[in-house]
């Protein structure tokens, strides 16, 4: 008599094909660390590793929400322009009224990037336009907005512009951990167990592995990809608060080429460009990943183009694994079925 097959769910595979992802991630982590302690003095330090957690955080945070626009099939390339634009809003109100909370100017920073990011989601959902196709747009958009913002390029802030305690927020260590490095694990934290616990979290798990499917199945496909739209420029917005704070000067151009790193921890972390697979732990160790080996790379006074060489590289490979992993898993959830169908056959000609 033949057995059938033992049944297991897409998800299943894909989650234990995703796993492998991030243990490479640890083990190639592993490997940056053991070359750059070798190679690079000083990269083992304590004081490096706080510039490496205070850099990487705000790539962390970005990451948090670009992975679920990524989940949905979707990709947000305007993210390095929205921090710019809320980095100089938020700090040049902060510089022209010295006694607002902090906590305010880092809403008024969010605020901004909602709607950045609200206008995205609109040209996906309602204008149609491809993601790529929408964010590339808004990355040139709302550089152009920061440009006039400040007066073509030429009204900058300045850290003697910004209040001491402002100033001071960057460089505290509460527990020997940055304070950006705690907002960006408050924010991986709240934003994993989203996408684990929360429903509309599932459902762009959904959207991405099958949007069609979500459709019938009742989940409102425009409404979550909105959302997911709306989480990145809000979380872009934090991180031009962050980006103020880190570096207390704001200009024309902060934030450029932001986008890149983020895309570049995402895709490394396993967030698979095609939708549906990846999560928020895989995303934060690719943002790790790449911080460090960006850091080993200054350490070691290697040119700037070869920082940008292994993005791009990094971007290519990671792309190219998810290809062959989805394949993969596409062809074992074919034979499954067809040995599924073969089996009910033969089992019904056993009745006959």
């Amino acid at each position: 008599m033949r057995l059938q097959p033992r049944s297991v769910s897409p998800q299943t595979l894909a989650a234990a094909a995703f796993r492998l992802r991030e243990l490479g991630i640890f083990i190639a982590l592993a490997a940056a660390i053991l070359i750059f302690s070798v190679r690079a003095e000083n990269f083992l330090t304590v004081s490096n590793w706080q510039n490496i957690a205070t850099d990487v955080s705000m790539v962390v945070v970005a990451a948090v929400g670009q992975t679920m626009v990524v989940l949905t099939r979707n990709i947000d390339l305007s993210v390095g322009s929205i921090v710019g634009l809320s980095a100089y809003i938020s700090a040049n109100a902060l510089a022209d009224h010295h006694g607002m909370p902090l906590v305010l100017m880092a809403l008024v920073a969010m605020a901004v990037g909602l709607a950045c990011g609200i206008g995205n989601g609109l040209l996906v959902v309602v204008g149609r336009i491809p993601a790529i196709i929408a964010t590339l747009a808004t990355l040139a958009i709302y550089r152009g907005l920061t440009f006039e913002a400040t007066g073509g390029g030429g009204d900058n802030i300045s850290a003697f512009q910004l209040p001491q305690n402002f100033l001071d927020f960057a460089a505290r260590k509460p527990l020997g951990l940055p304070m950006l490095a705690w907002i960006a694990l408050v924010v991986a934290v709240i934003g994993a167990a989203a996408l684990r616990w929360a429903p509309w979290g599932r459902d762009l798990y959904a959207i991405g592995s099958n949007p069609d499917a979500a459709r019938l199945a009742g989940i409102r496909v425009g409404r979550r990809v909105m959302t997911a739209f709306a989480i990145s420029g809000t979380l872009a917005g934090l991180c031009g608060f962050m980006f103020a704070a880190r570096f207390a000067s704001v200009d024309a151009i902060a934030g450029r080429g932001f986008e890149l790193d983020v895309v570049t921890a995402v895709v490394i972390g396993g967030v698979n460009v095609f939708g549906g697979a990846g999560t928020i732990l895989g995303a934060v160790l690719g943002a790790v990943l790449v911080g460090t080996i960006q850091d080993g790379f200054t350490l070691l006074k290697i040119s700037e183009f070869w920082k940008i060489f292994f993005n791009g590289t990094a971007i290519v490979v990671a792309v190219t694994v998810d290809a062959l992993i989805t394949g993969k898993l596409q062809e074992v959830l074919r034979r499954r079925r067809r040995e599924e169908l073969l089996a009910a056959h033969e089992h019904g000609a056993a009745e006959a």
